[in-house]
């Protein structure tokens, strides 16, 4: 995605809560961020990790001890959340029973004195947008979750906010719904044009849905980036062991050369490993190799590593080999499972290890 101007920035922002008679709790720790217009974005991490507190800060609900927080250039930290052009979806969506879909939906333009004809003519737009128009005269008790939850989108999004605020709006719904709402946030944010800031931890929706996502930890954000990037390119070893299965080899560098390095490991095999921006490493690393970039072949030359076969798993789609190389690190490949396809290794074999180009990246921790 080509890169547009900033639809919101956060610079240097951190909130403290104070409790009584407690040491004040850092919530987020001088956070920066630029959030580009038309952008999907996604802030990932587990629960207590500061997400949910920077999606409030923007939304107005509450105020930065420190920093500040713009909205295309101005800041908006002097703005109460009804005079701000930014609205939320919450993991409740808040309905009125009572309302029909198509009252709820026209709700918030109400409030705003919007003429009736264009209350209809906007609420008619988001029926359609949200494939919900057969509907519209249904109550939302009498609607399933899913539909419930493309309502309280399309409320969200009738008047139009230059800034959509997400926060884990699919932990409600049942896997394949969550599955099938992915899906229809991202064509909802391609189509409207308007700007998504989406909260959750789980790492397969963020990586499905974002163009890029920042993920955080203790307060602070460790990375961001494409789904591509910060999962093939994990920068510290929280990224890389919270995004998808992962193998943390540890080692020594012996050279480097530009952007990547050679690092030998305990078994005396040396690799060449990518390094993350502005890191030149020295004496001990860690280095971390992707199960599905590596494969298993025979012993030998064409190996980067070697060890035994301990564990086979098969998961329908792709099977798991668990191996122990040599110096006594354990070790997982990833293969996809084609028809009549398998590697001819059983547990118990000696087998080989061939990385695949830039697989290896060093963190910068």
């Amino acid at each position: 995605m080509a890169a547009g101007q900033s639809a919101i920035e956060a610079r240097g922002v951190t909130k403290l809560f104070q409790g009584a008679g407690q040491d004040a709790v850092k919530a987020l720790d001088n956070v920066s961020v630029t959030i580009r217009e038309n952008e999907f974005f996604t802030l990932l991490g587990p629960s207590g990790c500061g997400k949910t507190t920077l999606l409030r800060l923007i939304a107005g609900f509450d105020f930065p001890t420190d920093g500040e927080i713009l909205l295309y250039g101005q800041d908006i930290a002097p703005l109460p959340p009804f005079k701000r052009p930014v609205n939320t979806v919450f993991q409740n969506y808040a309905l009125f029973p009572h309302m029909t879909v198509g009252q709820n939906i026209g709700f918030g333009l109400e409030m705003l004195g919007k003429p009736k004809a264009e209350i209809e003519a906007r609420v008619n737009q988001m029926l359609k947008l949200v494939r919900m128009e057969e509907l519209k005269n249904r109550k939302t008790s009498q609607i399933s979750g899913g539909q419930q939850q493309r309502v309280a989108l399309a409320r969200a999004l009738a008047p139009a906010p230059k800034v959509l605020l997400l926060d884990e709006p699919l932990s409600a719904l049942d896997f394949k719904l969550r599955k099938d709402m992915q899906i229809e946030l991202k064509r909802l944010q391609s189509e409207t044009g308007i700007t998504f800031i989406f909260v959750t931890h789980d790492q397969e929706e963020a990586l499905t849905m974002s163009d890029r996502l920042a993920v955080m930890s203790k307060g602070k954000i460790l990375q961001i980036g494409s789904p591509r990037d910060i999962y093939d390119r994990p920068s510290e070893r929280f990224v890389a062991n919270f995004i998808g299965d992962t193998n943390f080899l540890e080692g020594d560098v012996q050279a480097v050369n530009g952007a990547e390095a050679q690092v030998k490991l305990a078994s005396g095999a040396v690799i060449a490993a990518g390094l993350p921006e502005g890191v030149k490493p020295s004496g001990r690393v860690t280095v971390v190799v992707r199960p599905e970039h590596a494969d298993l072949v025979k012993p030998g030359d064409a190996a980067d590593l070697s060890g035994k076969l301990e564990t086979v798993v098969y998961f329908g789609t792709d099977t798991h080999y668990h191996l122990n190389i040599d110096g006594g690190v354990p070790f997982i490949v990833r293969q996809q499972n084609s028809k009549g396809a398998g590697t001819g290794f059983s547990a118990g074999d000696a087998v080989g290890v061939k990385l695949e180009a830039h697989a290896a990246q060093v963190l910068r921790d």
